[in-house]
C-alpha cells in the first residue's frame, strides 16, 4: 500500500493507523498547492479532490477521505484492536467522536491554515475551535485516557492529530487540561513517534 500525505495534515492519522496494524506500506508526500507529489506526479490523477489522505491499496484501487481510510484499516485488521466490534455501543460512541472530529473540529481549524485569511477570521476560527474543544474536554474529564476507556482507537489517532494543531496555530491548551494531557499521552505512543519522525517532525 502507499499513503499519499502532507506532513502534519490529517493524513497523519492514517499514517499512525498503518503503523498500528503493522502494515507494509510506502509514503509519498503531496504538495497540495502545486498539485504534485514528491515524485512529480499530477496528484489529481490519484485523487481528483486534491487533498490528502489517499491510500493506494494492494490492488491499485485508491481510497480517499480520512475517516473511511481509518475504518477500512481498522476493520481489516481486527487484531490491532483499533475499533470496537460492530453493533456495540462502544463502536457507536467511537464513531460519534470520529465524526465530530471530522465534521466540526477539523473544519473549525480551516481558516487558520488558509492562505490570505485575515486576523479577524483567524480569531473567529480560534474561538470556534475552542468551542469544539469544550465538548472533548467534558468527555475526557472523567479521567479516561482514550475516547473509549481502555482502548486506543482510530478516533484517538484522528483527535490527536487535529487537536495537536492547536500548538501551531496560537491556541493555548491550558484551558483544556484533560485534552492537553490526552495529546501528551498519545504523542508518546511508538506508532505516533514513528509516524511523526517519518514526516519530519522528530529527529
Amino acid at each position: 500500500m502507499k499513503l499519499f500525505y502532507k506532513p502534519g495534515a490529517c493524513s497523519l492519522a492514517s499514517h499512525i493507523a498503518l503503523i498500528e496494524i503493522n502494515a507494509a506500506f510506502e509514503i509519498e508526500a503531496v504538495d497540495t498547492n502545486s498539485g504534485r507529489t514528491e515524485h512529480g506526479v499530477d496528484y489529481s490523477l490519484i485523487n481528483s479532490k486534491g487533498y490528502v489522505p489517499a491510500l493506494q491499496l494492494k490492488d491499485g484501487d485508491i481510497l480517499t477521505e480520512g475517516p473511511a481510510i481509518l475504518q477500512f484499516l481498522a476493520d481489516k485488521n481486527p487484531q490491532a484492536n483499533l475499533i470496537p466490534d460492530v453493533g456495540t455501543k462502544a463502536r457507536a460512541r467511537m464513531l460519534e467522536q470520529l465524526t465530530f472530529v471530522s465534521s466540526e473540529v477539523h473544519k473549525a481549524f480551516g481558516p487558520l491554515f488558509r492562505e490570505g485569511a485575515s486576523e479577524e477570521e483567524k480569531e473567529i476560527a480560534r474561538a470556534r475551535v475552542g468551542y469544539t474543544f469544550e465538548s472533548i474536554e467534558a468527555l475526557l474529564s472523567d479521567g479516561r485516557d482514550t475516547i473509549i476507556p481502555g482502548q486506543f482507537t482510530i478516533a484517538d489517532a484522528y483527535l490527536f492529530v487535529v487537536a495537536n494543531w492547536a500548538n501551531f496555530t496560537g491556541i493555548d491548551l491550558k484551558r483544556w487540561p484533560h485534552l492537553k494531557a490526552f495529546i501528551t499521552n498519545v504523542s508518546a505512543r511508538p506508532s505516533v513517534q514513528s509516524a511523526m519522525r517519518a514526516e519530519g517532525f522528530l529527529q
